[in-house]
């Protein structure tokens, strides 16, 4: 199959909003539908055909037809499954860029910050960090556009800021550090969106990689991951899928290869007319040896399924969390000349033991994407007990070990979220973007100040005192979120360091900081000679 022709996806889609404007053209764009074989009779293409005819030339008020083929597309793929879905043109070209790995533009990380856009932090190399762009710069014009006091949402600003390649824009900038402006122009060009976040050492012997999902570069960021690992001395593994929603199901197959041996099952696909193409591992696995530990969790999905069952069928590794969302299907995609495009369920997957791990989806609609209250509520989040499963789908891995199909990968080792609400509400607030922003703000009060520390001068300026600590419990209480942290001190601090680390030096040392204090690289570290 050719990647770039006929690409299959599996993944789970932001519930995409169906915005009806815009779409796909009347007239020769009804012979679109037919080439594509939307619909399964001839007599129901004429019929549609027909009448959207009647519509556009007799209804008594004028009608925008191109909405009406966007919503039949949109009806009709809501009779099938959940992962059959229209993505219009407005969002086809952000769909297609974080899948692809890269996007144009002029390669800043931002926010609205006082109705200002502000630059957090240019991307290392790029076109904006090439021209000397600083954290904490605002961008008030951009060829003239003013970019401040106007209520832009981020999303608004992106095809200001996007662009063709090799393009220029013109920007004024505010230095607030130096209280000057300036002007400087940038040069457009491919800017790089990770899939790999991060790969370092949690100790002399173990090395973490974590992935966001499976694009384009996906396999090329992991292969080159683990070979800068093993130079530093890896010689076990932890791979980090946690809310990793999937993506191509080339890449899982060939990051899968990197820790299986020849010949050895990673996934069978069976489409509808019964034919069935198995993937195998070859010989050129770079970690084929050495304790591998995968992480996963509710939010893990496709992609990340296959790649933890091809190593958990294998009994190659040990995985490691919560019970995973539960996809076992495979979308092409088809592109619509207007811009917009399809996606269609085309097959199933399943594992090397043989089981499909798709949950059930008579529910097509919000709950089945947000299971998260279910599992909550039968306790499954909490007691690895509480896990449902069917003895009617039980299957063995390749040593005889028992393993269920049905709805997702149930891991080897639980790790349950704390019972403790308060304490499960400050995890999700010491990861969330509030962190972020209440470490630029502190850093843009006074950047000259912070950029003379090194990482463990920082640490004791954070934790020197109940300044900071204070400061973000009013910051938050500001932004109205009523949360203890009274008890939570030392935990809030390290989170802090994190993220000021982050801004100030590099993503790296945000997961060094923050690493021994989760619960599943703990319970690994901890019991590693037990598992």
């Amino acid at each position: 199959m050719s990647k770039h022709n006929s690409k299959y996806y599996i993944f789970i889609p932001v519930i995409i909003a169906l915005s009806f404007a815009g779409g796909l053209l009347f007239g020769d764009k009804i012979n679109i539908l037919k080439n594509a074989r939307i619909g399964s009779k001839t007599e129901g293409k004429i019929k549609l055909n027909k009448l959207l005819d009647f519509i556009d030339n007799e209804y008594v008020d004028d009608v925008n037809t191109d909405s009406i083929v966007d919503l039949t597309v949109s009806g009709i793929l809501e009779k099938l499954d959940p992962h059959s879905v229209y993505i219009p043109k407005e969002q086809a070209a952000s769909v297609s860029e974080n899948m692809e790995g890269n996007f144009v533009g002029i390669g800043v990380n931002f926010y609205m910050y006082k109705d200002t856009l502000t630059v957090i932090k240019p991307i290392p190399n790029g076109p904006s960090a090439k021209v000397g762009i600083k954290p904490g710069d605002r961008i008030l014009f951009a060829n003239n556009k003013q970019l401040f006091k106007k209520n832009y949402l981020s999303e608004n600003l992106f095809p200001i800021l996007k662009g063709e390649i090799g393009s220029k824009v013109d920007l004024l900038v505010y230095r607030k550090s130096e209280h000057k402006s300036f002007k400087v122009t940038v040069t457009r060009s491919l800017v790089p969106v990770k899939s790999v976040d991060v790969s370092t050492m949690v100790n002399s012997k173990m090395g973490y990689i974590k992935v966001n999902r499976f694009a384009e570069t996906t396999y090329s960021e992991f292969h080159n991951a683990i070979l800068s690992l093993k130079k530093k001395g890896m010689s076990e593994l932890i791979v980090d899928l946690r809310g990793n929603g999937g993506g191509y199901l080339e890449m899982a197959v060939a990051m899968a290869d990197e820790f299986l041996k020849d010949k050895e099952l990673i996934v069978k696909t069976k489409n509808k007319k019964g034919a069935v193409d198995l993937s195998y591992a070859t010989a050129k696995g770079s970690f084929e040896t050495g304790r591998l530990f995968v992480l996963i969790d509710e939010n893990s999905a496709s992609a990340s399924e296959v790649l933890a069952g091809a190593i958990q069928d294998n009994d190659r590794g040990t995985i490691v969390g919560r019970r995973s969302f539960g996809k076992g299907l495979v979308q092409r995609e088809m592109k619509l000349d207007d811009g917009s495009a399809v996606r269609l369920t085309i097959a199933r997957y399943y594992t090397p033991s043989g089981r499909s791990i798709q949950k059930p989806y008579e529910d097509k609609g919000e709950k089945y994407f947000n299971e998260f209250e279910k599992r909550y509520l039968n306790g499954e989040l909490y007691e690895a007990d509480s896990i449902k499963v069917a003895d009617s789908l039980k299957f063995k891995t390749k040593r005889g070990r028992t393993v269920y199909g049905g709805g997702g990968i149930i891991p080897d080792v639980f790790v349950a979220l704390n019972k403790n609400h308060n304490q499960e509400g400050l995890s999700l607030l010491l990861q969330s973007e509030i962190m972020s922003y209440y470490a630029f703000e502190k850093l843009d009060e006074n950047r000259t100040f912070f950029s003379k520390f090194n990482s463990q001068q920082l640490k004791e300026e954070l934790f020197k005192s109940d300044k900071y600590f204070n400061q973000f419990r009013e910051y938050i209480a500001n932004n109205g979120l009523m949360l203890s942290l009274a008890n939570h001190k030392e935990e809030v601090l390290t989170y802090l360091y994190a993220e000021f680390s982050k801004q100030l030096f590099n993503d790296t040392s945000y997961y060094q900081i923050t690493l021994p204090k989760d619960k599943m690289i703990t319970k690994i570290l901890d019991k590693q000679k037990h598992i």
